[in-house]
């Protein structure tokens, strides 16, 4: 079947939710969301619960990244850390926009280092990927998948992702694992990016039956499969009561970090 896919961006989703939650509740109108548009509601964009009014499903997850260019004083996390206690909020790092997942990853970063930064807003992630390339900020934030072309290349030096292990490009650079640096983010996360679908809660039980064996199929797909690997997501499908707490514990965390 022929998708049409319609880019509702504003108020951190708010806006993209509002549409499809006024939509028939027929399983025709889909909220593509990331992270099971948490932040939405902290935000005050959406008054809608994810694990209440929306069935999400859930195929990916994301790993966040920060990087530099080669010529920035920066060459390490330690630098970071070290510059910004020096400096408190005057180093800048760029995020795919208020409250969205690279930006709460980057608070939560921040918050166990011990440090304050000066968070500076993009359009999307590849934007705040540009925005470091190009030395608008002083740390480019995003997601690996965003950085490693570049990095690979030489142009961007990574400073940390958030996998539980060293990632390392074709051309031999290594991208280094967080948690080497900060043992106690694996208590904080998952602030990572995260790929879903929902439909209205109010949606008949056998058309959301229907839609989700054919989101699990695309999921389990080759073709699928195949993509996340050459983009560096982690392939996790989440249905069901799986994913109603994973909606529910990524909220939590928003409203804790952004409070």
């Amino acid at each position: 079947w022929r998708i049409n896919v319609q880019n509702r961006s504003g108020a951190a989703g708010g806006l993209a939710t509002r549409y499809a939650r006024n939509r028939p509740a027929d399983g025709y109108t889909l909220l593509g969301a990331s992270s099971f548009n948490k932040y939405s509601r902290v935000a005050g964009g959406s008054d809608s619960r994810s694990w209440t009014d929306w069935y999400y499903m859930q195929a990916a997850a994301a790993i966040g990244s920060w990087a530099v260019r080669t010529d920035s004083p920066f060459q390490s996390f330690e630098d970071v850390v070290a510059a910004a206690h020096a400096n408190p909020g005057e180093i800048t790092i760029s995020t795919s926009g208020a409250g969205g997942q690279w930006h709460e990853l980057a608070a939560v970063v921040a918050d166990l280092a011990g440090i304050e930064l000066k968070y500076v807003p993009y359009g999307s992630g590849q934007q705040a990927a540009l925005a470091g390339l190009n030395g608008e900020v002083d740390i480019a934030g995003g997601g690996v998948h965003e950085h490693i072309q570049f990095v690979d290349t030489g142009q961007l030096i990574s400073l940390q992702q958030s996998s539980t292990t060293d990632i390392t490009t074709p051309s031999g650079k290594v991208m280094p694992m967080l948690s080497s640096h900060l043992p106690g983010v694996r208590d904080r996360l998952p602030p990572n990016g995260t790929y879903n679908l929902g439909l209205r809660r109010d949606t008949p039980i056998e058309i959301i039956r229907q839609v989700e064996a054919a989101f699990s199929a695309a999921a389990h797909s080759d073709a699928f499969r195949e993509m996340v690997t050459q983009l560096h997501f982690v392939a996790e499908l989440m249905i069901g009561d799986d994913a109603d707490r994973r909606a529910a514990e990524l909220e939590t965390i928003s409203a804790a970090t952004f409070e």
